[in-house]
């Protein structure tokens, strides 16, 4: 019997689980709301423990999430304004339930590698999510930034965009981080209207391409990758992509040199928000081997 390698892909609005063989091909998937731990942990439990010959897990996570194995909290969620969800075990009763080994990252970590193995002859990716919060993973040289934490490249300061001067944001800790100038809610606090009902002629996507823009900025400037992917709902809307490139050339000025701009900063090569679930599944069997 060949083995099976499972992906838990656990968002703050819902959790994503799936089964995938050796080819990293989808068995079976599965997605239900996040509602309590006790509710969603078992739901995650109950999917997995149908699958005699699974191997191993890979959980990408929302976070702020523990990853320090030497830690008394590691596989918790930590500081999360998640309702319920702040100080949650999420790895350990998986554990006792399934008895399975489970490798455990944020879910932006999970989607690094993932477009890092849907993009042959790259290695070195940089993956933003930018809906409704912002988050963002960086692989590089084979391994994932950070050690005993993961990178919150999504509450790092940006410049103000001249016509936003008002605006402090929707982040309940800083004012003035990319994701509380730039998620999804920021677009509805700006205007009252939600994201997908704004005009694409409005001047608000050319204050958030402005900022996404600047987080690319960031990217390269601290990681020289050779790619940088934007997934996330926000940069599903087909005008939104050319604005950050256009605005990432003008704030680079040349200073450094990086592949053709339609290389380098793109959306995601796996259909469907699929890049976390392939990421997890080769992570569970790298866990195994």
């Amino acid at each position: 019997m060949s083995k099976l390698y499972g992906s838990l892909e656990a968002g703050g609005t819902k959790f994503i689980c799936a089964v995938g063989n050796e080819n990293f091909e989808v068995v079976e998937r599965v997605q239900f709301p996040t509602t309590t731990p006790d509710e969603t942990i078992a739901q995650t439990v109950a999917f997995f423990a149908k699958f005699e010959n699974l191997a191993a897990i890979a959980v990408g996570s929302f976070g702020p999430i523990d990853i320090d194995p030497h830690s008394e909290t590691y596989g918790y969620v930590t500081t999360t304004p998640k309702p319920y969800w702040s100080n949650a075990d999420l790895i350990g009763p998986m554990e006792q339930a399934l008895n399975v080994p489970i490798y455990f990252t944020t879910d932006v970590n999970s989607s690094a590698y993932g477009e890092a193995i849907a993009r042959p002859g790259i290695e070195d990716v940089v993956y933003y999510t930018i809906g409704t919060g912002i988050g963002a993973g960086a692989y590089l040289n084979g391994e994932f930034i950070g050690s005993i934490g993961h990178t919150e490249m999504g509450h790092t300061y940006v410049a103000k965009h001249p016509g936003d001067a008002d605006f402090d944001g929707v982040c309940p800790f800083h004012k003035g981080c990319l994701e509380g100038l730039a998620a999804g809610p920021s677009l509805e606090a700006r205007t009252g209207i939600r994201g997908e009902n704004i005009g694409f002629d409005s001047d608000v996507w050319d204050k958030q391409a402005y900022y996404i823009a600047q987080a690319a900025i960031q990217a390269t400037m601290m990681f020289r990758p050779e790619v940088i992917v934007f997934g996330g709902g926000v940069m599903a809307q087909d005008h939104m992509l050319k604005r950050v490139r256009d605005y990432f050339t003008d704030l680079l000025n040349g200073y450094l040199p990086v592949p053709d701009v339609e290389d380098y900063i793109v959306t995601p090569a796996v259909a469907g928000n699929g890049s976390a679930t392939l990421g997890n599944f080769a992570l569970a069997k790298k866990l195994v081997r």
